[in-house]
């Protein structure tokens, strides 16, 4: 009996942006950024935590963003970035692992991991998903964040092409508008089968000041997408840059 052969020549996992000189923009590369949040355990002090981390991750040379954890006293969060996958276990899992950290412990509900990805209509395929998100993450202009997962429901899945697109647009142009007035800057991810809870998306939203980033995503409540669509937000991490650093 014959095992039934399946075409595999329509599967394309291709970033692709928009045609330059007639010639579309094709990339096999993108970006993982990972969010590790951290609580202040036993004898170990917010701010000695706060030192100790940032010299294992200097030690390592990680590139990564460490955050102040605006809601608790004791947290602190690792945001960092690489194309290789593999530098989360390779680099920064053995970093992480100091025994001076051993203090620290893991809120794993708050763990975000995710990849840039491209819509098509991107005129530079490569600063979008390689350079931007580690210049808005690095940007010491902007130390405020806020993090989340978001999850979209079935429904939007299943409608028309330019209905969607549509839909789309109307989120993406408040979100161009916050970023032209450099009140919000956002990074954004997809984590199919990379979330715990099954999220689609990771969001960073990342400025100069606070306000402006609860103010987009209050903004965006209006947008067909969040009204009708989205399903699942949260939960958010809220937080201050202390250290940055591009790595090696």
């Amino acid at each position: 009996m014959s095992t039934p052969q399946h075409d595999n020549s329509d599967i394309d996992v291709n970033e692709r942006g928009a045609e330059v000189d007639g010639r579309p923009q094709v990339m096999n590369r993108r970006l993982f950024m990972q969010l590790l949040v951290f609580e202040t355990r036993g004898e170990l002090g917010a701010a000695d935590a706060a030192q100790n981390l940032q010299a294992a991750l200097e030690r390592r040379k990680i590139a990564c963003v460490l955050y102040a954890d605006v809601n608790s006293p004791n947290g602190l969060a690792v945001l960092s970035w690489s194309e290789d996958p593999n530098y989360f276990v390779t680099q920064l899992r053995p970093a992480l692992q100091a025994p001076e950290l051993h203090g620290l412990k893991q809120m794993r509900e708050l763990t975000m991991l995710g990849r840039t990805y491209s819509s098509g209509y991107e005129n530079d395929l490569q600063y979008w998903l390689l350079d931007r998100p580690r210049e808005t993450a690095l940007n010491e202009a902007w130390p405020w964040a806020v993090w989340y997962p978001l999850r979209r429901g079935g429904a939007f899945e299943k409608l028309e092409g330019r209905e969607k697109a549509g839909i789309l647009r109307e989120h993406a142009g408040i979100g161009k508008a916050y970023g032209a007035a450099d009140l919000a800057h956002d990074i954004r991810l997809a984590c199919h089968g990379l979330d715990a809870n099954d999220n689609e998306f990771v969001i960073g939203l990342i400025g100069k000041d606070l306000h402006p980033l609860s103010h987009v995503v209050q903004a965006m409540r209006k947008t067909r997408q969040t009204a009708e669509f989205i399903v699942q937000m949260g939960p958010f991490f809220v937080g201050r840059a202390l250290y940055r650093s591009a790595g090696a």
